[in-house]
């Protein structure tokens, strides 16, 4: 049997360390519960009674999750309730949602070189993003693939 407060530690504890990377806090506590969680999905009622937080917090929370693709809304037939859940390849599916967004970023790049000018240093530096940004955007797909023949195998 599971011992509930060590649990509960570590999702502060995990929490803690998604802030560290940037998360917003009240997501990445949300977001540490669902993953620890054994039904894999829970309610708004209980990711706020599981972290003693508001109905408003869950919420705000839960809404920035799903945008960043970490965690889906389900509603089972018949049922007034949602449930949140973090999917098997949330790792892999939030990745590929980033795509598009190195794209935004190399393109902004790509726009500012001509502004700052291409000989200056800042020109040097946005090349380097376009450039670095690129390689990314055109080596991600076949490192994708390669995690996907890899997950097969296991």
């Amino acid at each position: 049997m599971r011992d509930e407060e060590a649990v509960r530690r570590y999702v502060e504890r995990l929490a803690l360390v998604l802030t560290q990377l940037g998360f917003q806090r009240m997501p990445a506590r949300v977001f540490a519960a669902l993953v620890v969680t054994d039904e894999s999905r829970l309610t708004a009622g209980e990711i706020g009674e599981k972290l003693q937080i508001s109905p408003a917090a869950v919420s705000g929370a839960v809404r920035y999750l799903e945008q960043v693709g970490m965690i889906v809304r389900e509603r089972e037939p018949g049922s007034r309730r949602d449930h949140f859940r973090v999917t098997d390849d949330m790792w892999f599916a939030s990745m590929r949602k980033r795509d598009r967004f190195m794209e935004l970023w190399r393109d902004a790049a790509v726009e500012g070189i001509p502004v700052v000018g291409e000989d200056t240093p800042a020109g040097k530096r946005l090349a380097d993003m376009r450039d670095f940004l690129a390689f990314l955007i055109e080596q991600l797909p076949l490192l994708f693939e390669r995690w996907e023949k890899e997950r097969a195998n296991r």
